[in-house]
């Protein structure tokens, strides 16, 4: 089965710290202000969800969504959740750690395109 979101081991252990505080996390990627498309990590509940939000899949026990909008741009690519050091410019909780989750993509194979489900 192809993954449309995956995450690295490096992004899973700054989940895991996050978690120690804040044990039911999401990730979503917006597109707008701020980091523009950086992920953010987000304390369940704490950010309001709708239709103009797609659930790209689950990574390390997190919800992953991006906005439609976005996905429009994306929905060819896979997307992996990557960390690095630095200080990113948004509300994700990971900035006060000295790092920032960021996206590494790279494109389907028409083939992967073919097995991958369906986003409503």
């Amino acid at each position: 089965m192809v993954e449309r979101i995956l995450i690295t081991e490096e992004a899973k252990a700054v989940v895991d710290t996050i978690r120690q505080q804040h044990p039911s996390l999401i990730f979503h990627q917006s597109g707008g202000c701020c980091d523009g498309s950086s992920p953010m990590c987000f304390e369940e509940g704490e950010l309001m969800l709708d239709d103009s939000d797609v659930w790209l899949g689950t990574v390390h026990g997190c919800k992953c969504y991006m906005s439609r909008d976005q996905f429009e741009y994306w929905k060819h690519t896979q997307i992996t959740i990557d960390v690095v050091k630095g200080r990113g410019a948004s509300f994700s909780l990971e900035i006060p750690l000295g790092v920032r989750f960021l996206i590494r993509s790279r494109l389907f194979t028409e083939e992967e395109m073919i097995q991958l489900d369906a986003i409503l």
